[in-house]
């Protein structure tokens, strides 16, 4: 087992030199602190497990307490990787207190023999008892992760919005390798905090069974968010002019914007007019802001438009003419030489499940049924 976490230390400190490489965004910058967090922590735990638990009670509860830094990285990745304006401040830094305070109390108790005799996470019997204090803080540490892992999943619903009011497809910019980590290794993590509180209470299960299994855990956590995180990309890529931007979920609430019901039916009719004479759609990686800039028309205002005139979001609109594409060119004999996958990547869709996906979601049915009914309607030519 010493082994297997040692590699992981050895993965996650040499992803962070790898992500050093990168033209580094701020979750890059992110990423890099906490693989190396990671690693670091990873690998004293392979090499000092076996004293440390058992000789330095006190430095033992101060190395428990790094598992509350786990949660925060976790969050201001996420955040910095779907939030364009996402930036580190003293309002972020307050994810930190907690383990701040954890290690002070430590540092306190390491001057008062009568409360330091107690903290210990062996259970050995002593003259004093365990301080409230620290059971307190061991709590706030076992809810830590699962607590870091509900907001990760909050975050990834943001993104959701963000991401269909924006872009026209969602594989290339849609980090679901992440969404898939945070929800398995959360359940994982959390059901490993509920043995080690069960044991801390219970004195059931080993202290070594708990911690193992948690450091199991980080292990194959550490390669992964290394792995994929040193390959992804900004999401939400800035634009050399300033006019353009993105709209966010905030923005959608249109709380302070100002638009009028002419211009609004002015801009739904020139963007109907350019949907059907340019067929921007058939780009598969059209954004919003790109298709804002040839109309010349706000980002947030032709998010409105389309939101309000047509009742559907930005994906969804696209997407749209897009099907109407591949139906119009289904029926169509001059196309006849393509297969349907052909059809979909020439009518703006970059992947087959993406067109699966959406095709069967608006017209009720998969495109081989509505090929087939077609084909059965179209008299054959002798």
């Amino acid at each position: 087992m010493k082994y297997i976490f040692l590699i992981a230390a050895f993965n996650a400190l040499f992803f962070a030199v790898l992500t050093l490489q990168k033209k580094k965004a701020l979750h890059d910058k992110i990423l890099i602190s906490w693989l190396s967090y990671l690693g670091l922590y990873t690998g004293a735990y392979a090499l000092f497990f076996n004293r440390l638990f058992m000789e330095h009670q006190l430095l033992s509860a101060a190395f428990v307490s790094l598992l509350m830094l786990h949660g925060p990285f976790l969050y201001l990745y996420i955040s910095a990787l779907i939030d364009q304006k996402f930036r580190l401040n003293r309002k972020n830094m307050l994810h930190f207190v907690p383990f701040l305070l954890f290690n002070l109390f430590l540092l306190v108790a390491s001057f008062s023999p009568g409360i330091s005799a107690g903290i210990r996470l062996d259970h050995t019997e002593g003259d004093h008892g365990t301080p409230l204090l620290f059971n307190i803080f061991l709590l706030l540490t076992a809810l830590s992760g699962p607590f870091y892992f509900g907001l990760s999943i909050a975050l990834f619903r943001k993104l959701d919005i963000n991401i269909f009011n924006n872009f026209s497809s969602q594989e290339p910019v849609n980090p679901d390798w992440l969404r898939k980590l945070v929800y398995t290794f959360g359940a994982i993590w959390t059901a490993l905090i509920v043995f080690a509180s069960i044991h801390h209470v219970f004195h059931l299960f080993s202290w070594i069974f708990c911690t193992h299994g948690l450091f199991l855990t980080l292990s194959v956590f550490i390669i992964l968010i290394g792995y994929f995180g040193l390959k992804q990309q900004e999401i939400f890529i800035q634009y050399p002019d300033q006019n353009v931007e993105y709209v966010t979920e905030t923005k959608t609430k249109y709380s302070t914007t100002i638009l009028k019901e002419t211009d609004a039916e002015q801009y739904a009719r020139r963007l109907k007019h350019f949907m059907a004479s340019e067929k921007p759609h058939l780009d598969p990686n059209l954004s919003l802001p790109e298709l804002a800039g040839k109309l010349e028309i706000p980002s947030h205002q032709l998010s409105r438009v389309i939101n309000e005139q047509f009742g559907i979001n930005f994906f969804e609109f696209i997407n749209q003419y897009r099907i109407e594409e591949v139906k119009a060119r289904i029926g169509n004999p001059a196309f006849d030489q393509l297969s349907l996958l052909g059809i979909a990547f020439e009518s703006g869709f970059n992947t087959k499940s993406a067109f699966n996906r959406v095709f069967k979601k608006l017209t009720g049915i998969t495109p081989s049924e509505y090929k087939n009914r077609i084909s059965k309607n179209t008299p054959s030519q002798k």
